[in-house]
């Protein structure tokens, strides 16, 4: 089973075992997250599952949840935001590093 949930303003699809990184969420390395905001739900092709078995949220699956593992509280890559000015040869240079959650999925609940 998949299921596509929000969190963080951005969208992820998401099976049993899948390990991703998101937008930082509270809690320590080891505890568990509940994601409410599930989007839709499915069978898992590779499972040949039944095509019937398909929820679509208007806009959220009612009842469903995705259940994650914190695994570590970290930051993305350094990101640059350079910004140069013609004829006077301005130069502004930054950069930032995003935190981030990583996360391993744990249960998906149909709802």
């Amino acid at each position: 089973m998949f299921a596509i949930v929000r969190t963080g303003g951005k969208q992820y699809r998401v099976r049993e075992g899948d390990r991703i990184a998101v937008e930082r969420l509270d809690g320590e390395p080891g505890d568990e997250v509940t994601l409410d905001e599930v989007l839709l739900v499915g069978p898992d092709a590779d499972a040949g599952g039944d095509a019937g078995e398909l929820a679509v949220g208007e806009p959220l699956v009612a009842g469903a949840s995705v259940t994650a593992r914190v695994e570590a509280q970290d930051r993305g890559p350094h990101l640059d935001m350079i910004r140069y000015k013609n004829k006077t040869r301005q130069r502004t240079r930054r950069g930032h590093r995003q935190r981030r959650t990583q996360l391993a999925i744990t249960a998906i609940v149909r709802g």
